[in-house]
């Protein structure tokens, strides 16, 4: 039989109780790794006699495209998720009143975070941040109103900031636990090709790496590293054919 494609690969948290099944989510490419140690047993020979498997090692890897917070927690974090976002508001744009009060109020005032910068709309050219009472180029803010100098009075702007969305989307924070808590999940990797599949249960495993790069012209591509080990009944991995081969 052949096998095609990438397939699916799904995945369950095993350290606690009815944890949701998430499904690792656009799969790119997944590899599996198995291999041992060998200690051979030699006379006055140049090749050994005997040779016998030492310890064992399964590790796991796999690139997805589709971005899931819920994957990401389950399978590698293991934190609390939450509903609402942690937002971004790039190079929003403003314009300095022409008469005082010389202020810009951004559209997620009541949200605001973090100031991110200012800069101005025609050159690029940023604004010094300062506590109060700021000169011309530079500015101030609290609350999400953004304080200027009468000098820049007409100027347009572009106010970069964070904000808080509730209601939508969802997050999680990570923080600093003890050492050796570990999120465990079993994973379930499916392919089919010419309608016979080919099955792999991991029936736990222990995330080591999660990459997350980003890249002109390109789609994100996530990556997880993933240790495999026995479950509680000794098993590591089952693996199912569709033909007798």
């Amino acid at each position: 039989m052949f096998a095609f494609g990438s397939g699916v690969l799904l995945g369950q948290r095993t350290d606690i109780a009815n944890s949701t099944p998430v499904n690792f989510g656009l799969v790119q490419e997944v590899h599996l790794d198995l291999q041992f140690t060998a200690k051979e047993l030699y006379g006055q020979y140049q090749f050994p006699v005997a040779i016998a498997r030492g310890k064992g090692k399964a590790t796991g890897k796999a690139k997805m495209a589709q971005i899931s917070g819920l994957a990401f927690n389950n399978l590698f974090f293991g934190a609390s998720m939450t509903t609402g976002q942690f937002a971004t508001a790039f190079g929003e744009a403003g314009t300095v009143p022409a008469s005082s009060a010389y202020t810009v109020t951004v559209t997620n005032s009541g949200a605001w975070q973090d100031d991110y910068g200012v800069v101005f709309a025609a050159t690029g050219l940023p604004l010094t941040k300062v506590a109060s009472g700021p000169a011309a180029g530079q500015y101030s803010v609290a609350a999400g109103v953004y304080t200027f100098n009468s000098g820049d009075a007409s100027k347009a702007v572009l106010i970069s900031y964070t904000y808080t969305v509730t209601g939508t989307g969802q997050q999680f924070t990570l923080g600093n636990p003890l050492l050796g808590v570990t999120p465990t999940f079993q994973a379930q990797l499916y392919t089919s090709f010419q309608g016979k599949p080919v099955n792999v249960k991991l029936f736990n495993c222990v995330s080591t790496k999660l990459s997350y790069a980003t890249k002109l012209e390109d789609f994100v591509i996530p990556e997880l590293d993933f240790d495999i080990f026995a479950n509680a009944a000794g098993n590591v991995l089952q693996w199912s054919f569709a033909e007798v081969s």
